[in-house]
């Protein structure tokens, strides 16, 4: 199989930086492309330098001319970046890969529409790790449905703009789907003054931003005399480079479609 034409974007930033040391340590993938906005001091400089040397993949701004050259995009970046970006890639037919949070129902709505001309990975997280936390909170929320209070904590740096994560907001959906729930008339998402009891059947969402916090999530179902917590930490960034570069190889070839992690991994 030839090597997948990657095109990166937000290049410069913690995730693009550790998607172009993953990529460039691939032996199926290339890096075709980095791309990062017009105003970026680093437009003009090796991709590579990020990664510790040179690649000869000069970071640039012109978005069309960069996804001519890939099969796949993987975004990072910023809701409306993206779906600027989802527009040229529609045009174009390059795939993408799309590991950015935040969209509103628009939006989400916007990357299902463009799916049908193109493939598109959309996920909340694309650590492979994380994707079987969510089958284990399928499997745990079916057992535990009776007697139980559902919690879910996460935390993240200081510097994430968007509450609860992604991935935080898509374990409530797990959880709330095995149980035959709507997150969105059950979800409790702050709690502050006189609350009064816990409501039977609601799930509770806390979030905490603080420091360099990569990304900690925790569900905890909550009995009498018994806790039980699905736990998943990320150390580093490289997880989710790792399984976002597993997503482009999943998509290499396709004609269109709109796939998560659960069908790039088997797990659906």
């Amino acid at each position: 199989m030839s090597q997948v034409r990657i095109a990166i974007a937000g290049a410069s930033g913690r995730m693009g930086r550790m998607l172009i040391e993953a990529t460039l340590k691939a032996t199926d993938a290339v890096l075709a492309v980095a791309l990062e906005r017009s105003d970026s001091p680093f437009v003009g400089r090796d991709a590579g330098e990020f990664a510790g040397s040179p690649c000869g993949v000069t970071i640039t701004s012109d978005v069309a001319a960069g996804l001519a050259q890939a099969d796949c995009l993987i975004d990072f970046t910023r809701p409306e970046g993206t779906l600027e970006h989802l527009r040229i890639a529609r045009e174009l037919g390059c795939g993408m890969v799309i590991g950015t949070t935040g969209f509103t129902l628009e939006g989400k709505a916007a990357i299902a529409e463009a799916a049908t001309d193109i493939p598109v990975v959309f996920a909340p997280n694309m650590a492979v790790g994380v994707n079987a936390v969510f089958k284990l909170l399928d499997m745990a929320a079916r057992i535990l449905h009776e007697g139980y209070d559902i919690e879910v904590i996460e935390a993240h740096h200081r510097l994430k703009v968007d509450a609860p994560s992604g991935t935080a907001l898509r374990m409530g959906e797990v959880v709330a789907d095995a149980l035959g729930r709507d997150l969105e008339s059950c979800a409790i998402y702050g709690r502050e003054g006189v609350t009064g009891e816990r409501e039977d059947r609601t799930i509770g969402f806390a979030t905490v931003r603080g420091g360099d916090i990569v990304g900690d999530h925790t569900v905890l179902f909550a009995g009498i005399g018994e806790r039980i917590e699905i736990t998943h930490k990320a150390g580093s960034r490289m997880p989710y480079a790792l399984g976002s570069l597993r997503a482009a190889r999943y998509i290499a070839g396709r004609q269109a479609g709109l796939f998560d992690m659960q069908d790039v991994l088997g797990l659906k």
